[in-house]
């Protein structure tokens, strides 16, 4: 209020100042209401006009606020954390939002493909697919955590897909693998076996085991090496490049990808959430 008296106060000085010098130099009839409204309005304009010049910012070029701004942030180098961070949670909601909608795409191929290999209870209320290869190092730490799942849960369904990635070796032993979880004899003890043996495994690592099951190698080799099993290790490639996998082991439970052996406690929380809310995370 005090503040607008004054503002009055003054235009009222200026106004009379303006009329006090009209009046000397061109004695004039009196100025009516409109002329008076007139002159206030020009003053008004031109202070506006000095005011808004005084208050527009001094331009800077590039290499005025570079300086400033390397300067503000060496001396608060939190906020490059704050924005390393907030980047990191973008790129992961952004990849979780993509593998959400390509595991949609390919869920039959991912859950229910003919060809796939099922352990723990085939009907189960939850599935829990790990992608694999026998040579790798994590894969064989996460076996007993799997292991111990399938032991303890009843009603879980595990589906294991041959992602053989790390040598030639590795091939022809899933090639193997394949031609054991179609015949009658004990996948999950050829399994376990195989991730239980020393040095690198290989085409001779796994027909040794396949042989103790009872499995004849001279007989099935040929079919090894067909066409037809070669379809099913290209499937995994298949879905590992649509849903950028590159490592193993890389679970896959409801619309989540969990890549590395993360533990039995992890994917055990994964699993109840499953069945409290349908989804890998609930409440979020």
């Amino acid at each position: 209020m005090q503040r607008t008296l004054l503002a009055l106060v003054a235009l009222v000085a200026i106004c009379s100042g303006l009329l006090a010098t009209y009046a000397l130099v061109r004695p004039a009839p009196a100025l009516d209401k409109d002329a008076v409204r007139s002159i206030v309005s020009e003053v008004l304009a031109d202070r506006a006009s000095s005011a808004s010049a005084a208050a527009a910012p001094e331009k800077l070029d590039a290499s005025t606020i570079n300086p400033m701004i390397e300067s503000y942030l060496m001396q608060n180098p939190e906020i490059l954390q704050k924005v390393s961070q907030a980047l990191d949670e973008k790129i992961k909601a952004a990849d979780a939002e993509r593998a959400r909608t390509q595991i949609a795409a390919l869920h039959d191929q991912i859950f229910n493909d003919p060809n796939q290999i099922v352990v723990g209870n085939p009907n189960g209320d939850v599935t829990l697919v790990e992608m694999f290869d026998y040579n790798c190092t994590y894969c064989r730490s996460a076996l007993p955590d799997l292991a111990a799942l399938i032991q303890e849960d009843p009603n879980l369904r595990v589906v294991l897909k041959e992602f053989p990635i790390l040598s030639k070796g590795s091939v022809d032993a899933a090639r193997v693998a394949i031609l054991v979880s179609q015949s009658k004899a004990d996948y999950w003890t050829f399994h376990q076996a195989l991730f239980s043996s020393r040095g690198q495994v290989n085409a001779d690592t796994a027909w040794n085991e396949a042989e103790a099951l009872g499995l004849d190698r001279a007989a099935l080799e040929p079919k090894a090496a067909s066409n037809e099993v070669a379809s099913i290790i290209q499937s995994s490639y298949n879905i590992a490049k649509a849903l950028n996998i590159t490592g193993t082991p890389t679970f896959i439970i409801g619309n989540e990808i969990i890549p590395g052996a993360v533990g039995k406690d992890e994917l055990k929380t994964r699993i109840a959430n499953m069945r409290a809310c349908g989804e890998t995370v609930c409440g979020g």
